[in-house]
């Protein structure tokens, strides 16, 4: 029997969710608490076969380069900003990822967040648990309606079409922004699709489910928040990247907008002492969309499949770089 293939894992599992998935491989895990390619893994780079990854773990195109028997790479994420996909492609690697499987969990998430932040809740459950709940106040933890508010949705995709959904039942005016027409998605939530400017300009609740491009990184900028309501608040369960993090903590400092939930931030994750965590208008938690037990669970079974299959040399499941199989 010849040798077993190396799998690196920059994160261990749960045994019930590895099971003996990978007991006919070489398993060589990264030291605990380091992201990325650790020193342990570097080491054995050169016998690697595959790599399985976290969204916060960079795979750039040095690591690929030095790992000659690299077969794939598999992400436990639905999106693959954190490895060099062109660079993958380039070298005849594919590159599994995780789509559709945490769409409800974090459009739940997005809902979530929208109406803590709108209602004040964490203020409101803090002031309680300090005993500054004395009487019923009639001014007292204000917050924001959203029926017959704009509710506006940066990205239609699948998870901004789910939360979309969701938040038809509280009777907001929806509009949304896309790269492409989307005249039936607007038609069965009856929504309207509008300008990003009109978007921005007219939303009281604008919620970001964009990928992270090139065009879109530091899209919310100053600029954008220089054309935003006063009274807007901001959620973002995209990237963190999306948003120019200096300009939004200017942006909640100023009043220039009301809030912000954000379930991811830049840079990932936000030191204790960063400035947001000072703002009682923003609301942080610490990339938490897919955090149910099943959806997590689910996403790991989808990375570990498209893992075997690269190994063994047939197609991967879900494959972020399709065009790699035309080349071979």
């Amino acid at each position: 029997m010849g040798e077993k293939a190396v799998v690196l894992m920059t994160h261990e599992l749960p045994e019930e969710w590895q099971g003996d998935t990978l007991n006919e491989y070489q398993v060589v895990l990264a030291e605990g608490g380091q992201k990325g390619i650790t020193a342990r893994l570097r080491d054995r780079l050169a016998d690697a076969s595959g790599i399985f990854c976290l969204l916060d773990d960079p795979i750039p195109a040095e690591i690929l380069h030095n790992a000659p028997k690299l077969k794939v790479v598999s992400n436990l994420a639905a999106g693959v900003d954190n490895i060099d996909l062109d660079a993958c492609t380039e070298l005849g690697i594919p590159v599994g990822h995780t789509p559709r499987v945490l769409t409800d969990g974090t459009a739940d998430l997005t809902l979530a967040l929208l109406l803590s932040v709108a209602r004040q809740l964490p203020k409101a459950a803090e002031d309680a648990r300090r005993g500054r709940w004395t009487s019923w106040n009639p001014t007292g933890w204000l917050g924001a309606d959203l029926k017959d508010s704009t509710a506006g949705i940066i990205g239609l995709g699948k998870i901004g079409y789910a939360v979309a959904q969701r938040l038809s039942g509280f009777g907001p005016r929806l509009i949304f922004t896309s790269k492409h027409p989307k005249p039936e998605q607007a038609r069965i939530l009856n929504a309207q699709q509008v300008s990003l400017d009109e978007l921005l300009r007219t939303s009281d609740f604008i919620c970001l489910h964009t990928a992270l491009t090139a065009e879109t990184r530091g899209m919310i900028d100053k600029s954008a928040f220089q054309i935003m309501k006063n009274s807007s608040i901001l959620i973002n369960a995209a990237r963190g990247p999306v948003v120019n993090t200096d300009d939004l903590v200017k942006a909640l400092e100023t009043g220039q907008i009301r809030a912000a939930g954000l379930d991811v931030t830049d840079p990932e994750p936000l030191p204790p002492d960063h400035p947001l965590f000072r703002l009682e208008n923003c609301l942080i938690t610490p990339h938490i969309g897919s955090a149910t037990h099943q959806t997590r669970r689910s996403m790991a079974e989808i990375a570990l499949r498209n893992l075997v299959a690269g190994l063994t040399g047939s197609p991967l499941p879900h494959c972020a770089n399709p065009e790699v199989y035309q080349s071979t």
